[in-house]
């Protein structure tokens, strides 16, 4: 339990001039003669004031089961018999604070906090019981409340966030924490708050008049601890024993640097695709591991052979490389591939490692998987001439299809009829060999386009044009455009040209009229 600190009312002494008061006998201390204009004497007296006061003090928190005593108000002129009554006025007046009218003893009633009121201003008088008359007039004073160390430090969060980077320096400036206490900063120590760790060595420290918390430990690695949990305590009376405290958490995280080198998981990878795949086909994914985060993980693939099949791609999102096809394959000619593939971090940190040092290498082997595949003419397309007087069955030429595969599955032959709707042409089954079937005319059709079909036993199939060019033969006489009918004079003279007739081969016929009589010549045989 408290004891109560009992105070005493201070009497600060006051000199006024009452004016000149006659008095008889010789002069008592503090008196003093003045020798007027007149030249007899007059004694001036200096009283001093009855009672006058400026401050109390009182402690807080009293838990005493009395009303707490403040002090004692006193008037020179209470004589001390009754007549004199004290009155007081001002804040709490009447029920925090009571007065004793006849003693002028001063209380308080109740238990009283500093940290809700630290001080109370009151006017004090004293008066003439019978009459009422002020004997002082009205002196106003302070209760000032005494602080007393009842209040532990608060942290003004709880808890604190705080981040600093991974390898961080000894020393690394991590975040500041604030307790404040309620007590009385100019009174003692109660309010005099000190900072030291709970929680979080070695790794961590706190400073402790100003509550920064600082990194203690070199070479923190992320990789092998993420997060830490640091308690801090702050004590007031200067960390004394006795001294009350509070706590807080902060919750500290290690942030990544780019510190730790991609790595291949194994050094080779074993991937297949089919020789039928199109150019831009996936054949597969790989992926290196990196133990840091974020942009620090960040890598970039790249083929390191001189070839143009292949290409690889990272995907940003999941940090894969992509390799992809980039040209057809031919499981005939080219069964394997081996790729040499690189991997590195994009964004380096120099203060660590060197760039050589951030890359790994290693090496992709693809198969090429074998389609069973149509087969394969030896030309794209074929040109075959013949004379529109051949005869049926002829042979025009031949086209050859082989097939692509390594068992090499023979090779039917036919016409695609859609192409040849009259039937003018066939092809021997076997060996490739194409030959007419019907008569040739190629005043009706020049050309023929048709379209050849290669079969496997799977129905595989494979189409290939042929382009047949008919031949002239002269199995047509000439013939005139129109009939002829020149008109000569009768006085023409022997060789004169009249006419210029055609040159044919074949008969004709000129009708000749001479003048306005008709002679009829017949040259060949009309």
């Amino acid at each position: 339990m408290r004891t109560p600190l009992l105070l005493v009312a201070c009497l600060c002494l006051c000199v006024e001039a009452q004016g000149a008061l006659r008095t008889t006998g010789g002069l008592r201390k503090g008196e003093k003669r003045q020798v007027g204009m007149s030249g007899e004497g007059a004694l001036l007296r200096r009283f001093k004031r009855g009672w006058m006061w400026n401050q109390f003090f009182l402690l807080e928190e009293y838990t005493g089961s009395d009303d707490q005593y403040v002090g004692k108000l006193h008037s020179d002129k209470d004589r001390e018999d009754g007549t004199v009554r004290y009155v007081l006025t001002g804040e709490g007046a009447g029920s925090i604070f009571v007065i004793d009218e006849n003693s002028g003893d001063l209380h308080a009633t109740r238990r009283l906090d500093r940290e809700e009121k630290a001080f109370y201003t009151l006017s004090a008088k004293a008066v003439d019981k019978f009459t009422g008359r002020d004997l002082e007039g009205p002196s106003q004073f302070t209760i000032k409340i005494h602080d007393i160390n009842d209040n532990e430090p608060k942290f003004t969060r709880d808890p604190y966030t705080a981040s600093v980077q991974e390898m961080a320096d000894v020393g690394t400036f991590v975040v500041q924490v604030t307790a404040t206490d309620a007590d009385d900063a100019t009174y003692g120590n109660s309010a005099k708050v000190v900072y030291s760790i709970l929680q979080g060595q070695p790794y961590f420290s706190v400073e402790p008049e100003t509550g920064i918390i600082r990194t203690a430990l070199p070479n923190m690695n992320r990789e092998v601890r993420e997060y830490y949990q640091v308690v801090i305590q702050a004590k007031d009376m200067a960390g004394q024993m006795g001294g009350l405290s509070g706590t807080t958490t902060v919750n500290i995280t290690l942030l990544d640097i780019n510190n730790h080198p991609p790595r291949f998981p194994q050094g080779v990878y074993q991937f297949s695709i089919s020789e039928s795949s199109d150019p831009g086909s996936v054949i597969g994914m790989l992926r290196a591991t990196d133990a840091d985060t974020g942009r620090n993980a960040e890598m970039e693939y790249t083929i390191m052979d001189e070839q143009d099949m292949f290409q690889i791609s990272t995907n940003h999102r999941t940090q894969e490389g992509v390799i992809t096809l980039r040209k057809h394959l031919d499981y005939e000619k080219k069964r394997t591939f081996s790729l040499r593939v690189q991997v590195e971090n994009v964004y380096l940190d120099p203060r660590f490692h060197s760039r050589d040092s951030f890359r790994d290498t290693a090496t992709i082997k693809i198969s090429v998987e074998d389609e069973d595949e149509p087969p394969t003419f030896l030309h794209p397309a074929y040109v075959m001439e013949v004379k529109e007087d051949a005869k049926i069955g002829t042979v025009i030429g031949s086209v050859r299809a082989v097939d692509p595969d390594a068992n090499r599955v023979p090779v039917r032959y036919l016409i695609d009829w859609h192409t040849d709707m009259d039937h003018v042409f066939n092809i021997h089954p076997n060996n490739g060999s194409v030959y007419i079937a019907r008569p040739l005319d190629r005043e009706e059709h020049a050309w023929h386009n048709i379209s050849v079909q290669a079969a496997e036993y799977n129905n595989k199939i494979s189409h290939v044009p042929v382009y047949v060019r008919v031949l002239d033969v002269n199995d047509n006489a000439p013939t005139f455009d129109t009939t002829y009918e020149p008109l000569i004079c009768e006085n023409v003279k022997a060789g004169q040209v009249n006419q210029n007739l055609p040159q044919f081969t074949s008969c004709f016929c000129v009708f000749v009229y001479v003048c306005a009589s008709p002679l009829y010549l017949s040259f060949g045989c009309c």
